[in-house]
């Protein structure tokens, strides 16, 4: 893969860069108008997806930072984008352009005042990894091989604009409305933030590895703070595969529950115990080990749950609860998804609404065990949220819904979900967790 020697970190660098996008995506609609005046529909909608998806990623490959964060973002949820645009913005999880040889050293240079010859045995200069805020090196200390993760330059400062540029079509798409927006958008900025603070990523790696390596078949490296400052982050090497790649040639049913019952065990407890859980469960954060052990990496994006929102929250996944109006009520108004100002009609509406999303999300904690596997499942969900895409009722309201935490929370169920169907779970225990001494 080609390498890139610089990157865009003015506001008005990025902004021409998004504007020229605008004008290919342009470009792309004319030719879908005229195809389809001589064409298939399907066909001509089918090309301009896929035109689109790919002009608008090798946009934000370039810019890399929370641009392409957030297209990271959009491809964990598979209903909520068209099929192409899903699978280009997959890319951004573990498959993007690394800086040049040159820019890396450059920019180690600048951020630790040394070079990489005073540290390390040797170091390779070539990226192993790249993704949206960084990029991985191998190398080797003392006869050790570390990974060393370097921050793309400017990726800090960009947080602010990026959003600023993305917010009013985010806001048309998702119809949100007034002061929720505030609120939605700061938390998002907040946990972009913090995404850039290795150091702070550091403390939360450590913090969790401690309180989880009890859990059976889950691993984690060990980490390196002076070699670590809030722009670099050095911890093991750890062998492995990515886990889609042992998804995709996996063919044994025990060792697709081995590997999935570590990843839920990890989630149930960071959730229920911790209270503090790895809100970005992508593929790229998750590898195997050849003995089919799981290896969890890359903790800058931790969501804390508090109390207040965890308890209504997971009261709405009992089916006394979902099936009792009052009760099921009193929750939506602790969680913010029913608001004291609505009117009678959309107090039922929206009732409505999260009666029937919330029955089948809390489908996996109606049982002792469920099977990821099952494509019934994932194609209940895939239908309704194409039924509610398609529904004009949301779009004459305001669909600012519920607290801010849903927004990092539900990350980390729906890419939880979309891992262990792509793993093809299909025993996993739901309250292991519980079993799990410390």
């Amino acid at each position: 893969m080609k390498s890139i020697d610089k990157i865009p970190t003015s506001k008005i660098q990025r902004a021409s860069k998004l504007v020229s996008t605008g004008a290919k995506i342009g470009v792309n609609y004319l030719k879908y108008y005229g195809e389809k005046l001589v064409g298939s529909e399907d066909k001509a909608k089918s090309k301009l997806d896929e035109s689109n998806a790919s002009d608008i990623y090798d946009s934000l490959k370039s810019m890399k930072g929370s641009a392409l964060k957030m297209a990271q973002m959009m491809s964990m949820d598979k209903t909520m984008l068209p099929q192409a645009y899903v699978e280009k913005f997959s890319l951004s999880q573990f498959s993007v352009p690394p800086l040049s040889p040159a820019l890396v050293k450059k920019t180690f240079k600048r951020y630790f005042g040394k070079d990489t010859e005073e540290l390390f045995d040797t170091f390779n200069y070539n990226a192993i990894n790249a993704a949206s805020i960084g990029q991985v090196h191998q190398a080797e200390l003392n006869g050790k091989k570390l990974a060393v993760k370097i921050q793309y330059p400017g990726v800090a400062e960009s947080i602010g604009s990026d959003l600023a540029m993305v917010k009013p079509i985010a806001l048309r798409m998702l119809n949100i409305k007034g002061k929720d927006a505030d609120r939605y958008f700061h938390e998002v900025e907040e946990k972009l933030m913090e995404e850039t603070d290795y150091a702070l990523e550091l403390q939360q790696s450590i913090s969790v590895s401690e309180a989880c390596r009890h859990i059976p078949n889950l691993l984690f490296p060990n980490y390196h703070k002076e070699l670590s400052n809030d722009k670099i982050l050095t911890m093991d090497w750890m062998e492995g595969i990515q886990i889609s790649e042992f998804a995709a040639k996996n063919t044994s049913a025990e060792k697709a529950n081995k590997v999935g019952q570590a990843l839920w065990d990890f989630y149930m407890y960071q959730i229920h115990v911790v209270k503090k859980v790895h809100a970005d469960p992508h593929p790229g954060n998750f590898m195997v080990t050849a003995d089919d052990q799981l290896i969890a990496i890359d903790f800058g994006c931790m969501k804390e749950v508090p109390e207040d929102f965890y308890l209504p929250y997971f009261e709405l996944t009992k089916p006394e609860i979902l099936n009792d109006p009052v009760a099921f009520e009193k929750q939506l108004y602790a969680l913010e998804i029913l608001k004291t100002t609505d009117s009678p009609e959309e107090t039922k509406f929206f009732s409505g609404v999260f009666k029937e999303l919330l029955g089948l999300f809390a489908l996996p904690f109606y049982s002792e065990e469920f099977d990821f596997s099952d494509p019934d499942f994932f194609n209940q969900i895939a239908n309704m949220a194409e039924k509610y895409s398609k529904d004009d009722s949301l779009r004459k309201v305001d669909a600012g819904r519920g607290s801010k935490h849903f927004i990092y929370i539900n990350r980390a169920f729906f890419g939880l979900y979309s891992l262990m169907n792509e793993l093809n779970a299909n025993k996993i225990i739901v309250n292991n967790y519980k079993a799990i001494e410390n």
